[in-house]
């Protein structure tokens, strides 16, 4: 082998490395926002319903939110998951429909 082919080989797993490492740390942090939608901690509450608030619309979002607001007992809190569960509904609605 080359020298040039060595590095590219380097280059390639290093690559390879770091996005399966970038991957993991992403899952890391949407489990853990997860985890923080019910925590003890007021500010931790509001950081996951913030997160929630952008993630994709899915059964089991909406499914989660609501957990939450049967749980929750800020009403600041159950609003503001009422407003996400009533975007994500609209957009699996919308997604629903076929366009013509």
């Amino acid at each position: 082998m080359n020298k040039n082919t060595k590095k590219t080989g380097l280059a390639v797993i290093c690559v390879a490395v770091l996005g399966m490492l970038a991957t993991w740390v992403i899952k890391d942090q949407i489990v853990r926002h997860r985890r923080d939608l019910f925590s003890q901690k007021f500010l931790r509450r509001l950081a996951a319903l913030g997160h929630m608030a952008k993630v994709e619309a899915s059964v089991d979002n909406i499914n989660l939110m609501r957990d939450f607001i049967l749980w929750e007992k800020k009403e600041t809190l159950k609003e503001r998951a009422r407003l996400i569960i009533s975007r994500m509904e609209q957009e699996t609605l919308a997604s629903d429909i076929p366009s013509l």
